[in-house]
């Protein structure tokens, strides 16, 4: 077994408690801030209206608010009662991702900017930054895995550690699957697939779809290891969210790449006739 026995408190202003997962989700937010704006400076050519850094943090801002509103409608389906909007704790993902791409959506009609071309620029800072954020769930406690007997199971032994009572119910040589470390493995493969495959999915937003494809499959699988309240079916929130965005992306995908496939097939027969003719 691995025993994590980190104080999840970094430090204390007053009152007030500053957590290591406050810190480390901060920097993956600066992370994916720091990916846009170097991949928006180094295409600013090919973007008729690139967003100028502010726009980028009213992103970022979108994506945590709707990322908590996800948090506090899960409480409200799984326990009846409103999770705390304000409270440091509570973030979903998917609400995150949600929120991003519907402010950029909206800025790209008013802006006229090509939103498939930015969402492919930042598809791999997303999920960097995601790796990122599970290192704190890790010190945090947070996200925690079903009992497991495995030798990298995981034993919280602070008691301000989300996962320390969980871990003290464990019967002796039992722990915690480290869920957290393999998303944050995941991720980072994640996030070399990702690079590898840049420029190659036409048109224009694949790439994104790409990655929502193989982040909601991974979810829907790990959910099953890991603690959590049912939300409609028997399964998490957000792996009913990773059902809903499979039905979507897969056959968008497979649609556009028959397009393209159809658009080459199309192209590569013009070519030849002009070719007979010139002959």
């Amino acid at each position: 077994m691995i025993t994590i026995s980190i104080d999840p408190v970094a430090f204390h202003i007053g009152p007030m408690e500053v957590r290591w997962y406050g810190i480390i989700v901060a920097l993956g937010v600066a992370a994916v801030i720091l990916w846009m704006t170097r991949q928006i400076t180094r295409k600013r050519a090919d973007l008729p209206s690139p967003p100028d850094p502010i726009v980028i943090v009213f992103a970022i801002l979108s994506g945590v608010v709707a990322s908590k509103l996800f948090h506090v409608i899960d409480m409200k389906v799984a326990t009846g009662q409103w999770g705390q909007f304000f409270s440091g704790a509570g973030l979903s993902i998917y609400g995150a991702i949600i929120g991003v791409s519907l402010f950029f959506l909206i800025y790209s009609r008013v802006r006229h900017s090509p939103f498939g071309f930015f969402a492919d620029l930042v598809a791999p800072g997303i999920i960097l930054s995601q790796a990122i954020g599970r290192v704190g769930c890790t010190i945090n406690g947070c996200c925690y895995g079903m009992p497991t007997s495995l030798p990298w199971g995981i034993v919280y032994t602070h008691p301000d550690s989300i996962a320390y009572f969980a871990s003290q119910a464990l019967p002796q040589g039992m722990g915690l699957h480290p869920t957290q470390l393999y998303e944050l493995v995941f991720c980072l493969i994640g996030f070399a697939v990702l690079l590898r495959l840049r420029g190659r999915f036409k048109p224009d937003g694949s790439l994104f779809l790409v990655y929502l494809t193989l982040y909601s499959a991974w979810r829907v699988g790990i959910d099953f290891l890991r603690e959590g309240t049912p939300f409609l079916f028997g399964l998490h929130q957000a792996q009913f969210i990773a059902i809903v965005v499979l039905a979507v992306t897969i056959p968008l995908l497979a649609l556009r790449t028959r397009r393209v496939k159809l658009a080459s097939q199309t192209e590569e027969t013009k070519v030849g006739t002009m070719y007979d003719e010139g002959q």
